[in-house]
């Protein structure tokens, strides 16, 4: 089974896994002020679907049922000095064989274009090679979101391809996926 991430710290970030019990309430409000901006990238996402708090619940207990089993893990991203929540990483085992992730993130409204997304994905990556033994990192985004595009490649992810017209928004608008990878040997981690 491929190792998780279970925390981490950052300069001004402190990532955790959530606890159904604890997060539920907030993530919750979370989830309801966010959908307008996670539709249009992110609308499989599972804060999509959250409307109350049990259905918030259910969706974090599924994230530690995840997590659990080695497939993947759900990390909120919160600020070190007043422990506000600013975003979320996701890392999803790829191919647990090699050992190789996925990686996944979205960014709070309110603290978009503050850093805070790179600096999780940052720290995830450099755990996810020199802890967890990846030999592989893989990034998949929509082909119009700029910002997420940027993150990969300031993180030194390579294009390996793009998914052309591959999916439908809950805008109803259709736009493809860009594929983007780091390797070990990207990175110079032995």
């Amino acid at each position: 089974m491929a190792l998780l991430p279970n925390s981490l710290t950052t300069k001004r970030l402190r990532l955790r896994r959530y606890a159904a019990d604890q997060d539920a309430g907030w993530y919750t409000e979370m989830a309801l002020k966010n959908r307008a901006h996670l539709a249009r990238y992110e609308c499989g996402n599972a804060a999509m679907r959250i409307g109350s708090v049990g259905e918030a619940h259910k969706v974090l207990s599924e994230f530690a049922e995840m997590t659990a089993s080695g497939r993947a893990a759900f990390l909120g991203a919160f600020r070190r000095d007043d422990d506000v929540f600013v975003g979320q990483i996701y890392v999803g085992v790829g191919n647990s064989e090699l050992p190789g992730y996925l990686l996944g993130y979205f960014a709070d409204v309110d603290h978009l274009r503050q850093g805070y997304i790179f600096e999780a994905a940052a720290a995830t990556v450099k755990t996810l090679f020199e802890t967890c033994g990846a030999e592989r990192v893989g990034l998949g985004c929509d082909d119009t979101n700029i910002a997420s595009q940027r993150i990969a490649e300031k993180l030194g992810m390579v294009r390996e391809g793009h998914l052309r017209a591959d999916k439908r928004n809950a805008d109803g608008t259709v736009t493809g996926s860009l594929l983007y990878g780091l390797l070990r040997s990207d990175v110079c981690v032995q």
